[in-house]
């Protein structure tokens, strides 16, 4: 008979244990999960240069028109990729402008031309600029504006069914509700 070690059951016990972290963390809606020092401050200033023929946008444009929403995306971002058909249908009722962080201008035109382009303004961010300014950890990040030009909530990752419903929703109603 094989004698067993009482302490090979450690690193079992250890994989479980990350396992479960792992899977917890994985499958968790966080949008506080990455705080942004911006909420609640005015939405940085807007400089970056237009991209190709597109409409561009300046910070005036996030101001005096209720609500808007600032996305920051590249074409070979899959998220991003995975969150345009909701960005498409969000800029049906908001303003949605982009900052593009692609390596080059052609890429995002091209992603643009494919997926159809939800943004009332672009700007192409080269330099990562913007995202500096704005906080970006990652890509995608969606800020949302309000109509002083306030920063009211940020959204890390893409902007899926269930975070428009349990994070966008509700800020759009507390707008709507404060305007009454």
């Amino acid at each position: 008979m094989v004698k067993v070690s009482p302490l090979m059951a450690v690193p079992v016990a250890l994989f479980t244990g990350f396992a479960m972290l792992a899977f917890v963390g994985l499958h968790r809606d966080d949008p506080d999960g990455l705080p942004s020092v911006l909420v609640g401050r005015d939405a940085p200033a807007v400089s970056s240069a237009p991209l190709l023929e597109y409409p561009e946008f300046q910070t005036a444009d996030l101001q005096g028109q209720g609500i808007s929403l600032v996305n920051f995306w590249a074409s070979w971002c899959a998220p991003c990729r995975a969150e345009h058909p909701n960005l498409m249908e969000l800029a049906e009722t908001y303003p949605v402008y982009g900052i593009n962080q692609d390596y080059g201008e052609k890429d995002a035109k091209a992603f643009l031309d494919e997926l159809g382009n939800p943004y009332a303004g672009i700007l192409f961010d080269g330099s990562k600029r913007q995202s500096i300014d704005w906080g970006v950890y990652g890509l995608p990040e969606t800020f949302v504006v309000d109509e002083d030009g306030k920063i009211l909530a940020r959204i890390a990752g893409p902007l899926t069914q269930r975070v428009i419903e349990n994070t966008l929703e509700p800020i759009f109603a507390a707008q709507v509700s404060e305007k009454q």
